[in-house]
């Protein structure tokens, strides 16, 4: 299953074959995972949001779980080349993370329902029961890290903390903003809370 590319047809009884691109499918179904999570989101629920019948969703991506799994993976994929795209920009780090934490605030608190970050808003939820939704979030979030840390290498600051240290702390102060802003804080006070993180980080 490839990213992008045309890989299903919605059998009809007339008519030519609907086609489908996963990565569309897949932003439509995280919208369900998003707003129920994972055990909650129902089949019917998913194969609406997918505009696809059941033996079609399976067919293309197995079962729920690995539904899930492959939502996550193209979420985290696409999260990444975001953070690359701001943290490899120009400026100094401090004004690279501030709005590489600005852009992330708009996503985690856009109206009506705020929804945080699907990964550590629902994927941690099923850590204990689903051992490999638990591996692919942590995997995500490593390369979150990872992300991080190739900003800091691109940077001035000073050796210690090690970029990877940084790119730890960076990572911690995500999550908990994806966290409280799924839990109703206003985005103001996030923007204050990470504003007075960024020169702990840059110290």
């Amino acid at each position: 299953m490839r990213d992008g590319t045309k890989i299903g047809k919605e059998p009809r009884p007339r008519g030519r074959p609907r086609e489908f691109i996963t990565s569309e499918v897949l932003d439509r179904v995280r919208d369900v995972f998003l707003a129920k999570g994972f055990a909650a989101a129902s089949l019917d629920e998913l194969c609406a949001a997918a505009g696809l019948s059941r033996p079609s969703l399976y067919a293309a991506f197995g079962d729920k779980e690995q539904l899930y799994i492959g939502m996550l993976r193209h979420i985290g994929q696409k999260s990444v080349e975001a953070m690359d795209a701001v943290l490899s920009g120009p400026e100094p780090i401090e004004q690279r993370l501030g709005r590489l934490y600005k852009g992330a605030i708009d996503i985690y608190t856009k109206p009506p329902n705020r929804p945080g970050c699907i990964i550590v808003g629902t994927a941690t939820v099923e850590a204990t029961s689903h051992p490999a939704i638990g591996a692919t979030a942590n995997e995500i979030l490593a390369s979150f890290e990872k992300a991080f840390e190739r900003g800091f290498i691109k940077s001035d600051l000073k050796p210690a903390p090690t970029p990877a240290e940084r790119a730890s702390m960076s990572g911690a102060i995500l999550y908990a903003t994806g966290v409280r802003a799924r839990l109703g804080v206003p985005a103001t006070e996030l923007r204050t809370f990470v504003k007075s993180m960024i020169p702990v980080i840059c110290r």
